[in-house]
């Protein structure tokens, strides 16, 4: 007697595919912090997948609300810039944090250089991979302004799995935050050269603009910490070079500019470049 394969009817085949696709393996994403919000905005962190050495990709979140500014690494006169830091004891550490290109924010006397729209800080946190899920806290803390700086400060935690796989949304956003930092110096967009006066009090950069920038181009110096000099008066300009002098109106007593690496950010048109100005 032969046996007969009848079909299955459509309820009894749609609860088996829904069985068996229980029995895989299920895919644990990446990490979100919760939304921590005060009147001036919100903030979140992104964690993305460790490689096998322990460092995992991440993204600090930043959202103003209207009127309101946050804060670049160098904030200016009157601003807050951010800090990550993990409790003592913690197995988390920050390897680097990055700055998208920031915009001078000038009201009357005060010169500040942040961000007035959301914005989003590419970092690298180190530390270890797990073996089963354990929580990732951090401590964030910023400056929001409108017409006084509020500081901000959140706990901000995930929860990591050890095999967490970055959904599409996550590595958007890392993709995004990455989109908006300064490029590195290329052939068409570099500082050629600098020079400190012996007195300090001044900052020579010989410039190799992009063709067809056009506008006088914002230049941020930032030197020790604290320190950013923006003011600037040109001295030669040709074939996409510009030689410019920087005041250097103040710096730490007795400071000593041996040894020392300052950076230059330099927008010009639609385009950052950021430079190191390594000092022997």
């Amino acid at each position: 007697m032969k046996s007969l394969a009848l079909p299955l009817p459509r309820p009894a085949h749609a609860l088996l595919i829904a069985a068996a696709l229980l029995l895989l393996p299920a895919v644990s994403h990446a990490a979100m912090s919760d939304w921590a919000s005060n009147e001036g905005g919100r903030m979140r962190l992104v964690v993305l997948d460790a490689d096998p050495q322990g460092n995992r990709a991440a993204v600090l979140q930043i959202e103003p609300n209207p009127g309101w500014t946050t804060y670049w690494r160098e904030p200016g006169d009157s601003g807050i810039p951010p800090a990550i830091s993990f409790a003592p004891g913690s197995p988390f550490s920050l390897a680097a944090l990055s700055f998208a290109v920031p915009k001078r924010l000038d009201s009357g006397d005060v010169r500040d250089i942040g961000y007035d729209a959301a914005v989003s800080l590419p970092m690298v946190l180190t530390g270890p991979v797990p073996q089963e899920a354990m929580a990732l806290d951090a401590t964030v803390f910023i400056g929001l302004c409108r017409n006084i700086c509020i500081p901000f400060q959140a706990d901000l935690a995930v929860t990591l799995s050890p095999d967490a796989e970055a959904s599409a949304e996550e590595r958007a956003i890392l993709t995004d935050a990455r989109a908006r930092l300064p490029e590195s110096p290329s052939a068409d967009f570099a500082v050629s050269s600098f020079a400190m006066a012996e007195d300090l009090k001044n900052l020579r950069l010989e410039l190799v603009l992009p063709k067809g920038a056009g506008d006088r181009p914002q230049i941020m110096a930032t030197g020790p910490n604290g320190y950013v000099f923006t003011d600037y008066t040109a001295t030669s300009a040709a074939d996409g070079r510009l030689t410019v002098d920087l005041p250097i109106a103040k710096l730490p007593r007795h400071y000593s500019i041996a040894g020392k690496a300052w950076q230059v950010l330099v927008i010009s048109g639609a385009r950052a470049m950021e430079s190191p100005l390594a000092f022997d």
